[in-house]
């Protein structure tokens, strides 16, 4: 398919050899505990996509990187659901590098060594509870000489296994017991950090989405990005950019599989001449859709505006790409069913679209009020 075709050129361009080496691994493979497409990824500088060049990164913006999500995610689910956690972390972070005084030295200093050191960044926001607030992490951050002491769980936890760096949403707790949002970036090597099973589903399973514990780990106060009086809207900042590549890049990347089963229709010519344009259509409205928003998204995409616009169109994104593989499968047919996992195996990943936060019902009552003209305030 010309989308297709368009985001491999992309996918190319930024990551010479990259497909080319996933597609010789059998899909299974791909999508196993200790898959190598982590590996690949970081071989082919992966993880310079979207941090800037005077950082030793691509700098792409977000359409390249829209359509860079939609051929890795054709080739495999596992892996663009883990790079999703890097490249939303890299974007949000070095938004505020880019402008003087938002981090401190050292935290600059760390992040220039990310693409030369070629280190995988995971992001520790998700913390496995049940109608969770993403915003109010449960790991706490307890002050103490020079730093805090970081105590808790991140999980699911993408890249567990892979990562040269966690980044971790901690409340750090003062005298008034009111606890502060903070963002901590902890060395993967951390003594009192480990890493445990949690992930149960063979589906994603090559993402490495497991328990990453967090017992008295020391993170020194420079490692801890906080706001301040001197720059009181730096986490909210943070936080709006990188909800909006977060969404952006895990709809492009679900969207990448489904758009490989409709290829496999038409090179196959499965069905009718119908039956066949009017899967393409749809197919296509979705990647128009996300292709729109990333048309829309300008570097600092952290205003209301911003957000809701990727929201309406992951949640619409979300409800097509299950009807759209469903149909392609029973074009494809039984024999390749019987053949082979791969296409059954992708279609029923695109479900888990519905899992990543913010879920769509948590997400109706703000979004209710953002469309009558009032503030979009997620909990």
């Amino acid at each position: 398919m010309r989308s297709l075709d368009l985001a491999r050129s992309v996918c190319e361009r930024f990551h010479p050899g990259l497909l080319k080496e996933l597609d010789q691994i059998p899909y299974t493979d791909r999508e196993r505990p200790g898959s190598p497409v982590i590996d690949l990824f970081r071989i082919h500088g992966g993880v310079g996509l979207l941090i800037p060049e005077e950082y030793g990164g691509h700098g792409a913006d977000a359409l390249d990187a829209m359509r860079v999500q939609l051929a890795l995610g054709a080739v495999s689910p596992s892996l663009v659901a883990a790079v999703s956690m890097h490249h939303f972390t890299t974007a949000m972070l070095y938004s505020l590098a880019v402008k003087a005084g938002r981090l401190t030295d050292e935290q600059t200093a760390l992040l220039r060594r990310i693409v030369p050191d070629q280190q995988v960044m995971a992001s520790g926001w998700a913390e496995g509870r049940t109608a969770q607030n993403i915003l109010k992490p449960a790991v706490t951050a307890r002050p103490v000489r020079d730093g805090f002491l970081l105590t808790g769980a991140k999980k699911p936890c993408s890249l567990s296994r892979s990562m040269s760096l966690l980044t971790a949403s901690v409340a750090i707790h003062g005298d008034d017991g009111e606890p502060e949002l903070a963002l901590a970036l902890v060395p993967a090597d951390a003594p009192g950090l480990t890493v445990h099973p949690y992930w149960g589903n063979d589906l994603l399973a090559g993402a490495e989405s497991e328990e990453v514990r967090l017992e008295d780990v020391f993170v020194p106060a420079g490692m801890v990005v906080r706001a301040g009086a001197d720059d009181p809207h730096r986490l909210d900042d943070l936080q709006s950019a990188g909800f909006v590549w977060f969404e952006l890049l895990i709809s492009a990347g679900y969207a990448g599989g489904a758009l490989e089963l409709v290829e496999q229709v038409l090179e196959r010519e499965r069905g009718s001449v119908a039956e066949r344009a009017s899967l393409a259509v749809d197919m296509e409205t979705a990647v128009a859709l996300l292709e729109g928003v990333a048309r829309a998204t300008g570097p600092e995409p952290g205003d209301e505006e911003s957000v809701a616009r990727v929201l309406v169109a992951r949640y619409a994104v979300q409800n097509a790409l299950p009807d759209i593989a469903s149909r392609a499968l029973e074009l494809l047919g039984g024999l390749d069913f019987i053949r082979g996992s791969g296409p059954a195996q992708a279609a029923a990943a695109l479900r888990a679209l519905a899992f990543h936060p913010p879920s769509r019902a948590a997400a109706a009552e703000p979004l209710l009020r953002w469309f009558g003209g009032g503030e979009l305030v997620l909990a």
